[in-house]
């Protein structure tokens, strides 16, 4: 199978499209979102390498369309295990159905963690763990109202409104489409308060 080359922004499915196999991520990252008929999005899950996108794998299993849209975040290399020989794949080899089966378990948990995220906690915890997520070792984000809103699944309104409160508060610093998380140590401390 050869591997293609896919460009940063390039839509790999929308809601309703027909799965064309399995992908397989071998660098950069997609990402999985959902958007309500009110126009609100929230970020389901990334792929990157190793990981399975659920929205593929229950398609192709379930036999349905896409209910999601899948976008490459960064620019890709992948391969596209056709639906047949995904099935033969599942079927006959035991090390790839072992490796798939882990990586669908890990991503149900992942999911999991979303609902309990989006129901249970905070959008002041929410913002803060997404702050932390995005920044990864660092301490910049490059993210935009509208992409934190989009990334939680809250409005963008709520979410300038808590920037600011973390702003006034010492936590970050704001400058256009730039967050500088001033003090992560208590933007840790209150990504894990308690509920």
């Amino acid at each position: 199978m050869a591997v293609m080359q896919v460009p940063q922004g390039h839509v790999l499915y929308r809601p309703d499209d027909e799965c064309q196999g399995f992908v397989v991520v071998h660098t950069g990252t997609i990402k999985v979102s959902l958007t309500a008929e009110n126009g609100r999005e929230i970020v389901l899950y990334r792929v990157r390498p190793g990981e399975v996108c659920l929205q593929t794998f229950g398609c192709l299993v379930g036999g349905g369309a896409y209910g999601a849209e899948a976008v490459a975040e960064t620019p890709l290399q992948l391969e596209v295990i056709p639906a047949s020989e995904f099935q033969a794949k599942v079927v006959g080899d035991a090390a790839f159905r072992q490796q798939l089966f882990t990586a669908v378990a890990a991503r149900f948990a992942d999911l999991e963690r979303l609902v309990e995220d989006v129901a249970l906690s905070s959008i002041e915890e929410r913002l803060a763990r997404a702050l932390l997520r995005l920044a990864g070792s660092g301490t910049m984000v490059d993210a935009t109202h509208e992409a934190l809103a989009t990334e939680i699944g809250s409005a963008r309104a709520v979410i300038s409104r808590q920037l600011g409160a973390f702003q006034r508060d010492g936590v970050i610093a704001i400058t256009r489409g730039h967050i500088e998380l001033i003090d992560p140590v208590r933007l840790a401390a209150l990504a894990h308060s308690p509920g």
